[in-house]
């Protein structure tokens, strides 16, 4: 079964969402994200995808701490997968401590692919792969970096999955990219997770029908009540089942 991946964006230790990754253009919508984390948990996620915004763009662990704090109150209950700012090794064996299942690597692994082997020794690695018009970009998605998606696919034998954002949709609820993101799962064995444009109910279904596609991450359509955490499981699960 697809697994849902409710989001949670740390900003300055504020849970907030970015109109296509733009520090500029914030919504802050709580100031407490353990009790969302707890929250989403409570409805049945099983995972919960939780980035340091401050890290990803300036590589200091600001919210450390929180993830920390979010990875304890979830314990066997829920799995925490967070990125922003996961450029090193010791980056990797830090978070591991603190209870985090699974990091995400972005910038770090498009300039380094090495990274990600020498990480997945110590715990599972997703590599997060931002796009405009298919170009990686990287530091917080402020800097494009000259390689296209489709040629990285190829660089990470030992991602445990690909999370794969359409920056252009993300924050937009403009609806995902269905067509990228089912020729990107075409392309690689390794499962991906999608990100950007979740709006409804509708697609989050129609991503769970992509062959490959392991995962959706929602964010800011939870936090505008779209649709609820548990809404989404359960049609993820009446989906599975038929």
């Amino acid at each position: 079964m697809t697994e849902l991946y409710p989001a949670i964006d740390l900003l300055e230790g504020l849970v907030v969402r970015l109109q296509q990754g733009d520090y500029d253009r914030p919504t802050t919508y709580g100031a407490d994200p353990v009790s969302v984390a707890v929250s989403f948990a409570e409805q049945g996620a099983r995972w919960i995808h939780v980035v340091d915004l401050d890290a990803a763009r300036s590589g200091s662990p600001r919210n450390r701490k929180v993830v920390a704090a979010i990875a304890d109150a979830v314990s066997g209950v829920a799995m925490v997968q967070t990125g922003g700012g996961v450029r090193t090794v010791a980056d990797a064996e830090v978070l591991a401590e603190v209870g985090v299942a699974r990091i995400v690597m972005g910038s770090a692994a498009v300039r380094s692919p090495d990274l990600v082997e020498q990480a997945s020794a110590i715990v599972d690695v997703a590599v997060g792969l931002d796009h405009r018009d298919g170009e990686l970009a990287v530091l917080g998605w402020t800097e494009a970096s000259g390689v296209q998606l489709t040629e990285a696919l190829a660089w990470f034998p030992t991602a445990s999955a690909f999370v794969i954002t359409d920056i252009a949709r993300d924050g937009m609820l403009a609806g995902p990219d269905i067509a990228g993101l089912a020729a990107a799962a075409a392309a690689t064995t390794v499962p991906v997770i999608a990100s950007g444009g979740v709006a409804t109910l509708a697609d989050v279904i129609a991503l769970a029908q992509v062959p490959g596609m392991a995962g959706v991450i929602t964010g800011k359509a939870l936090y505008e009540g779209r649709f609820t955490v548990a809404e989404a499981i359960e049609a993820l699960a009446r989906r599975a089942r038929s």
